[in-house]
């Protein structure tokens, strides 16, 4: 008996079968690359705030210290540094949806988009 050889449609099926299973692989890793490029950015960003808070946080006893040796008054002293950092938030939330939130938003989509190395190799030699 003969052996029945695999005509086109089959051969066509089975190569775009191993084709989305390849593209779905790819499309995993991309986005587990990226998701991880992200997850890590934010560890960073969490690391640097909270040292920065420490840091911040004793600058301002410090500060409140000093003004009240200036002023001869706790009260007054730390009412002082109590009073920038009111003024500083009140900045803040005024500046936050022209300048922080187009940031961040901004970077977000660079890292999902961001094409690779690989990528852009590939895309040249076409």
């Amino acid at each position: 008996m003969e052996e029945k050889k695999p005509g086109f449609f089959e051969d066509t099926q089975d190569l775009v079968e191993e084709y989305i299973s390849n593209r779905l692989q790819l499309i995993k890793m991309q986005t587990s690359e990226k998701s991880a490029k992200l997850v890590s950015l934010v560890f960073t960003g969490l690391v640097i705030a909270l040292l920065s808070f420490f840091i911040l946080l004793f600058v301002s006893i410090m500060a409140g210290y000093y003004f009240a040796e200036v002023t001869h008054s706790q009260f007054y002293g730390f009412g002082i540094v109590a009073a920038f950092y009111v003024i500083l938030l009140l900045v803040f939330l005024f500046l936050r949806k022209r300048f922080l939130d187009k940031y961040i938003s901004d970077l977000v989509v660079k890292i999902f988009f961001e094409s690779t190395e690989e990528e852009e190799d590939t895309h040249e030699t076409k």
